[in-house]
């Protein structure tokens, strides 16, 4: 398996429903390394590093997200691999 990098941008009701604390539990158990954040308009963005197939469980679980979200929409970017990540963090 390869590494790879990964951007998303959630659009929908993904903020106040404990988006990115679970997207942070699912990320350390899957071995995947970056962060996640609130934007202030509404989204929720997130940087996703690590094995090709354990991001993609995280890509499919960011559609439906935690039981109170409505996930309208997934924008996902391709970047360029770097392996700047130890950990997976909550950006505030």
């Amino acid at each position: 398996m390869s590494n790879q990098r990964i951007r998303i941008f959630v659009t929908g009701r993904v903020q106040g429903v404990f988006f990115r604390q679970t997207l942070k539990t699912r990320a350390i158990q899957n071995d995947v390394f970056g962060w996640v954040k609130n934007l202030k308009d509404g989204r929720v963005e997130a940087v996703l590093e690590g094995d090709e197939e354990n991001v993609s469980r995280l890509i499919e679980w960011a559609h439906g997200g935690p039981a109170n979200a409505i996930v309208e929409d997934v924008e996902i970017r391709n970047e360029k691999y770097t392996g700047e990540f130890s950990k997976f963090d909550v950006l505030y």
